[in-house]
């Protein structure tokens, strides 16, 4: 069993596998758009995480894991179905190491997504100002930690990996912007407290 991930899955697996591979799928972008109220956030103060959503001609880079044996694969499958629970799609598609490449490296690797329909997926926050998901990240605390933590490991780990993934670039950027904001501002209403 192969298992794609795109979002903390890339450094934080949370399961035994034998095998670990960066690379890529076809049609598909990764958009901070789905809400989380279980790890980053809450049911009052929602963070955001990623899901994919299609998109041709795009690319989402990522790491696809290898798990091997039957019981092995049954605990790695019970422990994701807890930990993206707030993900209500599974697909199987093809996953690429060459760009170049028409042929997949690996063909039906598992990947959880979020539907954009809110009727199936109360938690699909959709799009949104980028300032706007900024502040809602830099706002938002949820059991696994900090919105903000993820947002950040996210960028690192594509940034390890040599992925360049504007969004999550750009997303970080606004949220060091609004964080600095929020900082100054809160210095300011010490200094008139005083």
């Amino acid at each position: 069993m192969w298992v794609f991930g795109y979002g903390s899955l890339i450094w934080n697996a949370g399961f035994d596998y034998d095998e670990r591979r960066v690379g890529f799928i076809k049609g598909y972008r990764r958009l901070f758009h789905q809400g989380s109220t279980d790890h980053r956030g809450t049911p009052a103060n929602p963070g955001r995480t990623v899901t994919l959503e299609p998109h041709s001609g795009h690319i989402c880079w990522g790491v696809a894991y290898r798990v091997s044996g039957h019981q092995a694969e049954q605990i790695a499958l019970s422990y994701l179905e807890v930990r993206e629970k707030q993900y209500d799609r599974k697909i199987y598609t093809d996953f690429f190491t060459d760009e170049n490449s028409t042929e997949p490296t690996i063909s039906d690797v598992l990947v959880y997504i979020a539907s954009t329909d809110k009727k199936l997926n109360k938690n699909y926050l959709g799009p949104a100002p980028l300032e706007t998901i900024a502040r809602q990240i830099v706002g938002a605390r949820g059991p696994s930690g900090p919105n903000l933590e993820y947002l950040l490991k996210l960028e690192a780990a594509l940034t390890e990996m040599g992925c360049k993934d504007d969004h999550v670039i750009d997303l970080a950027n606004a949220a060091r912007k609004a964080l600095t904001w929020k900082d100054e501002n809160a210095s300011l209403k010490e200094e008139d407290a005083k």
